[in-house]
Order: structure tokens, then sequence, then C-alpha cells
């Protein structure tokens, strides 16, 4: 690495640092990754020189992954069997909103982009408006034309406005410590810490070598998973470990902000931030008629429907203590299915004959 870069590199750290303990004194909610996030892109919007090292964001990832899996156990993984209808429900409600909020996207911006071509605005709206990672339907709209840069800049706003307004407001609804499932490992035994965090490593390692999606946070997640599941208590993960990961995790959110990000099509990102909203409130509804069905608390499906991203959501679930497994199932199997679906789903909603005009 070049000095420059590990001179900014550290800086950065170091605000995030103190971001998240100004945070931890005024009792936000999820101090070490919002306060981090917000100081970073507010630096970044600036033109502050912030850097995040890739290295450090996987680091952090599979911290979360290999302690988010220790909730996993067999008693869980049966409650969470029974809810298949539920996570299947969950997903067809993320793909048809995620439509729909494209389709809005474009019918608002269609008389307005004039220099844009129809079917490019078609798919830009379309992967803008999906529910999933941001990387990865960056990528999907590319091979379909679309204008990367407002999909990205989308995906990334909705992320900040999601994972910053739902944890303040349920910390002071009151909504938090409902968890109705048995509590984790507390327990840190060293050995078997080096041993899990070997085991981990390893399925993180293996699912990038795949190019799966979010490889350093699913690998290590499945593989505690499976020794949870088998009755294998090897260690817990400490809370400093926890808390590095999230202020890094918030550090590569915040340096997505860059200085041109105010300057990207001011009222398609309006409209994102006004969609974002009404995605949120839509989903707080469906959640309430999934709790109804179900029994679960409203508050955890809240987490496991809402439109942000499931590492956001499985630590906010985590630290607030709204029952970390169901809601990385709901996350979980979404972005798998999103993944898998939602470019399939462009081609036949919108075929390349369609009319240059066509409206979806």
């Amino acid at each position: 690495m070049r000095p420059l870069f590990i001179v900014r590199t550290v800086a950065t750290l170091a605000l995030a640092w103190a971001a998240a303990a100004a945070c931890v004194a005024l009792h936000t909610p999820l101090p070490w990754m919002i306060g981090p996030l917000l100081a970073t892109s507010v630096v970044s919007m600036a033109g502050g020189p912030t850097e995040s090292w890739g290295p450090l964001r996987n680091a952090g990832q599979w911290t979360i992954g290999a302690a988010l899996g220790l909730y996993f156990t067999p008693q869980v993984v049966a409650l969470i069997g029974g809810l298949w209808w539920a996570i299947v429900l969950g997903i067809v409600w993320a793909l048809f909103l995620g439509w729909l909020f494209g389709a809005w996207l474009y019918r608002v911006h269609a008389p307005r982009m004039h220099g844009v071509p129809a079917p490019m605005l078609r798919a830009t709206s379309y992967f803008a408006g999906a529910i999933g990672a941001a990387s990865e339907m960056t990528l999907l709209s590319e091979r379909e034309n679309a204008r990367t840069d407002l999909v990205a800049a989308s995906h990334s706003l909705r992320l900040l406005i999601v994972t910053v307004t739902i944890p303040f407001a349920l910390q002071f609804s009151g909504l938090h410590g409902l968890d109705i499932l048995p509590p984790t490992l507390r327990v840190v035994n060293w050995p078997g810490l080096a041993l899990m965090a070997l085991l981990t490593g390893a399925g993180a390692l293996l699912m990038d070598r795949l190019g799966r999606a979010n490889p350093w946070f699913m690998g290590a997640m499945l593989v505690s998973m499976g020794l949870t599941m088998a009755g294998q208590s090897l260690s817990a993960v400490p809370q400093g470990m926890v808390n590095a990961a999230q202020l890094v995790i918030g550090v590569s959110l915040g340096v997505r902000f860059r200085a041109e990000f105010l300057h990207t099509a001011p009222r398609w990102l309006a409209s994102v931030a006004l969609g974002t909203v009404g995605l949120m409130g839509v989903c707080a509804l469906f959640a309430g008629a999934l709790a109804w069905a179900t029994g679960l608390p409203w508050v955890t499906l809240l987490l496991g429907t809402s439109p942000g991203g499931i590492t956001e959501m499985a630590i906010t679930a985590k630290v607030l203590q709204l029952g970390v497994p169901v809601v990385t199932a709901f996350q979980v199997c979404r972005l798998i299915a999103v993944l898998m679906l939602v470019d399939p789903l462009y081609r036949r909603i919108y075929p390349p004959s369609a009319p240059e005009g066509a409206v979806g």
C-alpha cells in the first residue's frame, strides 16, 4: 500500500473511533456502526480524504458472520423451519416491492430525463429499486446498459436511510430486548475461538473463491451455523471484536458518499429518499401482517423484511436483542432469491422487443 493511503486509512479509523465513542457517551443505538457511518459520510461528502481498506471490511463481515452463526441452535433451526412459508412470502414481497419502486422511479423521471434513452432509464429504475445488495445490483444493471452511477447512488442512499432510521426508531420507541429465543453462547474460550476463526475463515475464503455474494459474511456464518447446529460450542466472539467489526463496516459504508454524490441527479436522489421512506412504511405494515399470522414479535419481522442490508439489519437485531436468527434467515433467503431472480425477471417483464416508450 502507498504511504498516503495508509495515512488516510488510519486517519479515517481514528475519526470513526471518535465518532463511535461520542455515540456511546450519548447512548445512541448501534454506536459502533452508526457513529462511524455518519462521521465518514459527512467528511467524505465534504471532500475529506477518507479511505476504507478492503481487508478490514472483509474481517468485519467475517466477525459478524461468525458471531451470528452462534444463534442457530437446533431449537432455533426447528423454529425457523416452521416459518418457511413466511420466508417465501417475504421473498415474493421483496421482488414485488422492488419492481413497484422501480416502476415508480421510471414514471416520475421519464418526462424529465430527456437525455437518457427509455430502455436505459427503464433498466436504471428497475435495478435501483430492486431490494438487493448494492454491488450486485450495480453489476447486474451494467449488463443491461443502465446508468450504474444512479443505481449505485440509489442503493447507497437507501441503505444509509434505513440503517440510521430504524435503529433510532426502535430504541427510542422502547422496542428492544424482546428476544423470545434462548441466549447465545457468551463465554470466550481462546483456544476454541482460534479454531473457530480458522474454520470460519476457511469458509469465507471458499465462498470468495466461488464468487458468491457477501462471501466473508456468508461463508463465516454458514460454518458457524453448522458448528452450532451440530452442538459444537467452541467459543463466543469477544464484544471488542464485534464492536471493531461494526466500526469498519460503518466506515466502508460511509466512504461511498464522495463529494460528487451530492451532484448526482439531485431530483433522482430526492425521489429515492422519498421512496425509501415509503418502502419502510409498507414493510412495517407487511411485518404486522406476518406477526399476526406467525405469532412472532412485529419488530423482529420488521427487521427481517425491511429494505436494508443483511449485515446492517442483523447487527441491529443482535445489539437490540430482537431475534437474530429469524431476522438473518429472512434476510439471507431474500438476498439469495433476489440475486438469482431479479435479472431473469427483468428480461421477462421488459423483453428487448418492448416499445421504447413502454412504462412498467
